[in-house]
This record gives C-alpha cells, sequence and structure tokens, in this order.
C-alpha cells in the first residue's frame, strides 16, 4: 500500500526544497520513494521559476540508503535479486538528473546519510551539514559495493586512500570531518540547518544562473565525463555482489540483529 507523503516537494520563491519524508525509517530508500524522487527532481528542472534545488530529509536523518526490509531482496524460490537491474532503474535516474541538472543543487544533510543516501548527497553540486549529521559507506556490511555513483563522487571529492579506508571499513565519518576533507562546504547547528540552505539557495537563485548551469556542464564535461559509464558499471558489479553468499549473510544479520558472519563467497 502507498505511503502518503513519502515527499515533499515545496517551491520556496525561487528555491525548491525536496524532502524524502519516511522519518520513522531514516529517510530510506524504497521503489516508491526512488521513483518520486526522479519525477520530483524532472519536474525541478523543467520548472523555469526554480533557479536552485535543496534536498534534504524530514526527522533526524537524511536518508539510510536502501530500506532492506521493504523489499524481497533474500533468496526467494531459490532465486537471488537482480540488484543491477534494480539500481539502473532507481538510483542511476537520481544521479544522472542531479548532475545534468543546470541548476544549482545543494544537499542538506540533517542526519545520517548512508548507502545510497550518502550517494545522493554526494551527487549534489554544494552539501550543507548539520553537525549532527555523518557519512556511512554501509554497503561492505551486507556484502555489496559501493553503488549510486559512490565509487565515482567519493574519491574526486576526498582522494582515494580515505575514500577505499571508508568504503572497506564502512565507519561513520562525523560532520566535522567531513568538513576538514572537503566533503562538505559548511558546518551549522542542526536548529540552523535549513534556514542556513535556504539563504545560500536563495543567493545562488538571485544569481546568474544561465552561467551557473553553463559551469556545471563544463565540469561535467572536465571532472564527470565519464560518470554514465561508471554508473552502469557499479550496476554491473552489484548484479555480482547481489547474487553471493555473502550478501545473503549480510541481509539475514541485518534482519536478525547480530554481526555477519562472512565466508567471502
Amino acid at each position: 500500500m502507498p505511503e502518503e507523503n513519502i515527499l515533499v516537494s515545496e517551491q520556496k520563491e525561487a528555491v525548491r526544497v525536496i524532502t524524502l519524508n519516511r522519518p520513522d525509517k531514516l529517510n530510506s530508500f524504497n521503489d516508491e520513494l526512488t521513483f518520486k524522487l526522479q519525477d520530483a527532481l524532472k519536474e525541478a528542472e523543467k520548472d523555469e521559476s526554480t533557479r536552485a534545488v535543496v534536498i534534504t530529509g524530514a526527522g533526524r536523518g537524511f536518508c539510510a540508503g536502501q530500506d532492506l526490509q521493504d523489499r524481497n531482496i533474500s533468496e526467494a524460490g531459490g532465486q537471488r535479486p537482480s540488484l543491477g537491474d534494480s539500481i539502473r532503474r532507481r538510483y542511476n535516474p537520481i544521479v544522472i538528473r542531479i548532475r545534468r541538472m543546470e541548476k544549482p543543487v545543494i544537499a542538506a544533510v540533517n542526519g545520517v546519510a548512508a548507502g545510497a543516501g550518502a550517494s545522493l548527497a554526494f551527487a549534489c553540486d554544494l552539501r550543507i551539514a548539520a553537525d549532527s549529521a555523518a557519512f556511512i559507506q554501509s554497503f561492505t556490511r551486507v556484502g555489496l559495493i559501493p553503488d549510486s555513483g559512490s565509487t565515482f563522487f567519493l574519491p574526486r571529492l576526498i582522494g582515494l586512500t580515505r575514500a577505499l579506508e571508508l568504503m572497506y571499513t564502512a565507519e561513520k565519518l562525523e560532520a566535522a570531518e567531513a568538513l576538514a576533507l572537503g566533503l562538505v562546504n559548511k558546518v551549522v547547528s542542526a536548529d540552523k540547518l535549513m534556514a542556513e540552505a535556504l539563504e545560500f539557495a536563495g543567493r545562488l537563485a538571485q544569481g546568474p544562473t544561465k552561467a551557473y548551469g553553463l559551469t556545471k556542464r563544463a565540469v561535467n564535461r572536465v571532472v564527470f565525463a565519464d560518470l554514465e559509464e561508471l554508473l552502469d558499471y557499479e550496476a554491473s558489479l552489484q548484479e555480482i555482489a547481489g547474487r553471493s553468499d555473502d550478501f545473503q549473510e549480510g541481509v539475514r544479520a541485518f534482519v536478525e540483529k547480530r554481526q555477519p558472519v562472512y565466508s567471502g563467497k
């Protein structure tokens, strides 16, 4: 049964605010939320009155990534899921839309950004974080690879060595360290986050947004030219990881709230 108001899209003068609205699930993604986010981004891109976009989450989380309890991603009838297909249909269009949109897109990271939720923040042009925010490459906790652009964006944003450490260990990166690494533009107190994000987005919305869009196009060509190829490659690798014994064990351990025992198979 569809959830009500799972995503909220509001126009505040020239700024479109898109809020992921599953606060009881830390705004984790289910199928419905990913497709509604695709639609909201498409609408914001086409709307000429929207000159900047802010993406945030309701409640205490930005986005905890894929909701592992929402979809049947464990073995069923002897068949293992096609995660590659899911990524290509659900997540990659979101990342591509954000990068192609010739308008400033700001992530207002109000809490934990994990898995695909972290990837969503990384895909944005700019990131403002609450002091309570944190970024987690949680994929390896369930035997998967980072996807939705994380293997593409994170090494470019903070360097290969630190990025690989975070991907392998799935350790939490607190807001203050994210700022020191240049992963976020600013850290503010949680109660001031949206005011800061809206002020910044409003300032950009009053600027030469045509020039901003062309600047983004140029940066995409220099830094992100092979993004779509990498997204497809991530999906292919995730297809392999999703059929592994380690993934099945990781999901079972998550649901059973215990430490996984991996076999490397």
